[in-house]
């Protein structure tokens, strides 16, 4: 058999190896994967912040230097740790007494990733113009994505301008990290979902039920 010939067979033969499952996670800007570590390094940050203002105070939350994915969800979990803290929230300014600065130098996502194994490629082939993608073949892969959230809170007198309070940046955290063994064999950990959760309905089923600890 010419050995052009055998360059096809070659590739088929790694593309049977490598599956042929897709699975389309997402639609939108961003996977609900990523949206649940931002919102959940969201709430870790928030729940740190604490500017020892007197409880009832009545305060306007000015979030106007607050920028960042997800933003409301950010803002609405400062808002409500400001009210456990025992303050009152106004939306008219003019009835505050004291005004909240609340910013965010992060609210994001960072991934890495290890590949022990062959990524995708794109194999050119005879005759010349001809190419074909050649899936990844993950002997073993670790996928990591983590939630970073770091939140700033000042206070002020809201007639005076005076400084009432302020905190040292704040920081939340949330990860989850996809594993991959021998091409098929595939789990998920982190810290997003909380204990009680049915996170089998959040993700999608491979054959991780065979893996010890797999639901």
């Amino acid at each position: 058999m010419p050995k052009t010939s055998l360059i096809p067979v070659a590739l088929l033969c790694a593309a049977l190896l490598a599956g042929c499952t897709t699975a389309r996670s997402t639609a939108p800007l961003r996977t609900a994967s990523e949206q649940l570590l931002i919102s959940a390094a969201a709430d870790r940050a928030a729940a740190q912040l604490s500017l020892g203002i007197p409880q009832g105070t009545r305060i306007f939350v000015d979030s106007q230097s607050f920028q960042g994915y997800d933003q409301g969800y950010a803002i609405a979990a400062i808002r409500t740790q400001m009210l456990k803290n025992g303050l009152m929230l106004v939306d008219d300014r003019t009835k505050a007494e004291a005004v909240v600065q609340v910013s965010s130098g992060a609210l994001s996502t960072d991934q890495k990733s290890l590949l022990i194994g062959i990524p995708q490629l794109t194999v050119p082939y005879y005759p010349a113009g001809n190419s074909v993608t050649v899936p990844e073949i993950a002997l073993f892969k670790q996928a990591e994505e983590k939630g970073v959230a770091k939140f700033v809170a000042t206070g002020y007198d809201a007639k005076s301008g005076q400084l009432l309070a302020t905190t040292d940046p704040r920081y939340g955290f949330a990860h989850n990290t996809n594993h991959t063994v021998l091409l098929f064999f595939s789990w998920a950990s982190g810290d997003v979902i909380p204990p009680g959760v049915d996170q089998n309905s959040l993700s999608f089923h491979t054959l991780t039920n065979m893996l010890p600890g797999g639901k």
